[in-house]
């Protein structure tokens, strides 16, 4: 959380129900203490609803300048596939895997991606991958998951998107099918897979952002 009090966004996002919301502080290494907690049932007005706004992770706003690239990709496409295969190739075209990057944060935890920042410098690790790719498609209003997780007979610790939309794309690096959840390894089509970005095979779910 920022420590000045900026507001950040935290979709729920395993559908309607009763949670406990809790505020955790890092003591030491993987170590948590809790600050405050509360209870709250929760109805959602859809289940793609947290999966089609700006979330802490999928930072951006109206004006930012992910948003102004995904429209100008999206100007001519007939079908939500269509804006898929636009997003999701152009960014796997146009960003470069940071090694150095992906080297510095093996060892740590709390990294957050900034969709702007990895337009901007055209590189970026898993992370920044799906976090543009998602934050271009929930901005023209495709929903849109981040999943953290494993693939690979290595199980390798590593981040991709799903999306659900209208429109069929089939590529030999991209399966999307209408009207289900369809993964999009947007690192893994950039590299061709890499020990930083897997086999493109064997994935494992661990979180849903």
């Amino acid at each position: 959380l920022p420590n000045d009090g900026t507001p950040t966004l935290f979709p729920i996002n395993s559908g309607s129900g009763s949670y406990r919301f809790r505020i955790m502080q890092n003591t030491e290494g993987s170590s948590y203490v809790e600050l405050d907690a509360v209870e709250a049932d929760v109805e959602l007005s859809s289940e793609f609803a947290p999966f089609l706004i700006p979330s802490q992770i999928c930072s951006y706003t109206a004006d930012s300048a992910c948003v102004a690239k995904a429209r100008e990709l999206t100007a001519d496409v007939q079908n939500q596939g269509e804006a898929v295969a636009a997003i999701c190739t152009w960014v796997a075209g146009n960003v470069t895997y940071d090694m150095d990057k992906a080297e510095e944060l093996s060892q740590s935890t709390g990294y957050i991606p900034n969709p702007d920042d990895t337009l901007r410098t055209g590189t970026g690790i898993c992370f920044d991958y799906a976090s543009l790719s998602a934050a271009m498609l929930r901005s023209m209003g495709l929903p849109t998951k981040i999943i953290t997780g494993y693939v690979g007979e290595d199980q390798l610790y590593h981040a991709w998107i799903m999306v659900y939309v209208d429109g069929t794309w089939k590529t030999a690096a991209f399966s999307v099918s209408p009207n289900t959840w369809s993964r999009c390894d947007v690192t893994f089509a950039s590299t061709g897979g890499s020990r930083y970005s897997g086999s493109g095979t064997d994935y494992t779910d661990r979180y849903t952002y």
